[in-house]
């Protein structure tokens, strides 16, 4: 991609886009540098150097941390690569995304299968690779390891408070405290080790004190088990750690701060603290870039039609019926001075349900062939995508000094392509 020099834009915001966070926008992806990109949308762009910044802040401000990254925000190649040339790890959920994991360099020693509830293949397939630990939540899936990994070293997920995260998980998944521990002692029965502790407070989590809570749950088990004999080796913070929309989120370091205090208060320090970011690390690197294919005025509201929309790439906005507002930008080069006005933003296909926001400040100037720029998209977009009615998964682009940028791969299908572009 090349840059013409400085953007003509106002450098600075007008009320239009007073509410969006331009701080998560990456510098790399201004409206100039994504205008200058030849390429038919939609496309996702995505700036390898963010998730570098992402990654070493987070384990600056939690030294020692292990980091295991949730494949299944982003699990195209390039993004793994990266994360693994930084010294990251992954956590999985199947074989699939085992699989993905070592193409990209790791062992499968070093993964953590963090599912709660595995099939049996699944387990079976991991542990011949090599892998050894396993999460469960149940007395069943704990006979299933000891089944199908025997030996393997097992780490229960507890139920914790998620009624503060976008996307609640604790009525899927999760152990109560009690149960957690009766469950450890049960594996070192069936000849599994009790290995560790995990949890979640649910994805895109806007309370710090959620995993101070979570932590102290885990104290609870801890203490139960010290007195049975047995001392854990991992503690596990599983995810949910917040990116920048447009809505404001406590900082990582206030995150990191409330953490560390939790964990001076345990029992123990057990040797290995983990951590299962995803939407932290890829969502800000993202720009998804989307043409205006149709404009209407229906019963006195605006309709802006995309070419993309939830199900080749937006789905979370559609799942929170229009509640996760994405900073958006637009190409028009009167983007920050023209009159402002509300929009119903919608996808291209034929359900009706496909809407990704309502009262979206948009230029009213903004018109056919125009692209929309939707930011933050680096997380749970290309994952989601499909072909649904005929219109394509975005294109994969990538820029940044990570190791896959010259790095094009092939792939028969269009959401498996991933090009590199220069900046």
């Amino acid at each position: 991609m090349s840059d013409e020099g400085p953007s003509p834009l106002l450098p600075e915001p007008t009320p239009l886009q007073r509410h969006q966070r331009y701080d998560a926008w990456s510098p790399s992806l201004s409206i100039a540098r994504l205008n200058a990109i030849h390429q038919e949308t939609p496309f996702l762009v995505c700036d390898l150097d963010t998730i570098g910044r992402r990654y070493e802040e987070l384990t600056g401000l939690l030294p020692g941390l292990a980091v295991f990254f949730a494949m299944k925000s982003n699990s195209a190649a390039p993004i793994l690569r990266t994360i693994r040339s930084l010294g990251g790890s992954f956590e999985i959920a199947s074989v699939a995304e085992l699989r993905m994991a070592e193409a990209a360099g790791a062992a499968a020693a070093d993964l953590l299968y963090s599912n709660p509830v595995k099939p049996p293949a699944h387990i079976a397939a991991a542990a011949a690779a090599g892998l050894t630990r396993f999460a469960f939540d149940s007395e069943a899936e704990l006979r299933k390891l000891a089944e199908h990994a025997p030996g393997a070293s097992v780490y229960a997920r507890l139920r914790v408070a998620d009624d503060t995260s976008l996307f609640p998980l604790s009525q899927k998944f999760g152990a109560s405290v009690e149960a957690a521990g009766d469950l450890l002692l049960l594996a070192r029965d069936l000849g599994l080790v009790p290995y560790g502790l995990t949890f979640h407070v649910g994805s895109q989590c806007t309370n710090a004190m959620a995993w101070e809570r979570a932590v102290e749950q885990c104290a609870v088990v801890m203490r139960r088990l010290m007195r049975a004999g047995v001392r854990l080796e991992m503690l596990n913070l599983g995810g949910g750690l917040p990116a920048r929309y447009t809505t404001p989120v406590p900082g990582v370091s206030l995150i990191a701060a409330v953490i560390g205090a939790a964990l001076d208060r345990l029992p123990y320090r057990p040797p290995v603290l983990a951590a299962e970011p995803g939407r932290y690390l890829v969502a800000e690197s993202g720009v998804l870039a989307a043409t205006v294919i149709g404009i209407d005025d229906r019963r006195g509201d605006r309709w802006v039609y995309l070419d993309v929309g939830g199900y080749n790439g937006m789905m979370e906005a559609v799942q929170t019926g229009g509640r996760w507002h994405f900073p958006l930008l637009t190409s028009r080069p009167d983007h920050y001075r023209a009159a402002s006005g509300t929009a119903t933003v919608t996808g291209p296909s034929c359900d009706s349900s496909d809407t990704l926001f309502y009262g979206a400040a948009l230029p009213t100037t903004l018109g056919l062939g125009d692209r929309v720029y939707i930011g933050t998209a680096g997380a749970y977009t290309s994952s989601y995508a499909s072909s649904f009615n005929g219109f394509p998964p975005p294109t994969l682009l990538y820029v940044g000094a990570g190791p896959a940028r010259l790095l094009p791969l092939p792939g028969g299908h269009r959401s498996d392509r991933s090009v590199a572009v220069a900046v």
